[in-house]
């Protein structure tokens, strides 16, 4: 048996909004961890938008553009949650199913606080259910076992928190990351484990944050380079091998990982910006990006002092 877990994000360079991070993790039942999902997979899922025959897997830039709607993104993400046996129906329960641990977060914000819409967004009833038989049936022809799909979100406060503790914004990343890593390796530890993960702002060398989140191992490094750092260790009952690499969403595990925080991101954003349209009805929403969030803040400041609303809060710090 084999793990496969992939990891990405969405949301690290803008100032408004979260940082999301997802991890996926899935099972296999030979000891091969080189194997492809995406052949195994082949005649349900693609890596490109698709039809109703193959159900879209692949780097969320792929499969979003601003302003086209998210059908993509809801049509592989709540297929595979459906194999998970969630029926999810409303933004909440988004967070409640995906990013457990985050509620609080949501709570301190105003304009997460009471937002509350169904789900999916642009998914219908009829392709939900069908996406969710016709990937199930592929799975199981596949002898492939989707075992988690988990997120983290770093809301501006906390960001600004953690980057405040660790004087970089690269290092909080990667903590992140693999906090969801070792969380699943602690849930799964009965199988080697390939855990691929992009490279966190083009670094190399991983090796120091990786013995802080796994201090009892012996982490080795196989490789450090431009393309890809590899690293490995091994403990009485398995292999784990963990690759960082530039465009890693080519692995389907962290392509889901992508589409999740994506997902997740723009949820997000959807209730920032429905919050303040409340008082301002004639602003413009913003995705978050630097130049268009510092319109946006300026277009809010006003506001934001009537209701006593901390710039922590708000504006992530870098």
């Amino acid at each position: 048996m084999t793990l496969l877990l992939g990891t990405d994000e969405a949301g690290y360079g803008p100032n408004l909004g979260p940082l999301l991070i997802s991890a996926t993790a899935w099972r296999i039942p030979i000891d091969q961890p080189d194997v492809d999902l995406y052949e195994l997979l082949r005649h349900v899922v693609r890596k490109e938008a698709s039809s109703v025959s193959h159900i879209p897997i692949a780097d969320s830039k792929q499969l979003y553009k601003p302003g086209g709607g998210l059908l993509n993104l809801e049509r592989g993400l709540f297929a595979a949650l459906g194999c998970r046996g969630e029926n999810i129906r409303t933004w909440r329960e988004v967070w409640r199913v995906l990013s457990p641990d985050d509620e609080e977060q949501l709570l301190r914000a105003p304009w997460y606080r009471d937002y509350d819409v169904p789900v999916p967004i642009d998914l219908d009833d009829e392709r939900r259910a069908s996406d969710r038989s016709l990937f199930a049936e592929g799975l199981k022809a596949a002898n492939v076992s989707l075992e988690r799909v988990r997120s983290t979100a770093l809301f501006p406060a906390r960001f600004n928190e953690l980057v405040r503790r660790y004087d970089s914004k690269g290092s909080v990343l990667s903590l992140a990351t693999l906090g969801l890593v070792r969380e699943a390796l602690e849930q799964h530890d009965d199988s080697n484990a390939l855990i691929q993960c992009d490279k966190h702002g083009g670094r190399n060398r991983y090796l120091a944050v990786l013995q802080t989140v796994f201090p009892d191992e012996q982490v080795k490094i196989i490789r450090e380079s431009r393309e890809a750092s590899i690293y490995r260790w091994t403990t009485p009952s398995r292999q784990i091998e963990i690759r960082f690499v530039a465009k890693g969403e080519s692995f389907l595990p962290a392509a889901l990982a992508s589409m999740t925080s994506k997902y997740l991101r723009e949820l997000a954003m959807k209730a920032f910006n429905a919050f303040w349209q409340q008082h301002l009805p004639d602003l413009k929403p913003t995705a978050g990006y630097p130049v268009d969030a510092k319109r946006f803040k300026s277009d809010i400041e006003t506001v934001r002092q009537a209701l006593g609303i901390d710039d922590d809060l708000l504006w992530r710090s870098r």
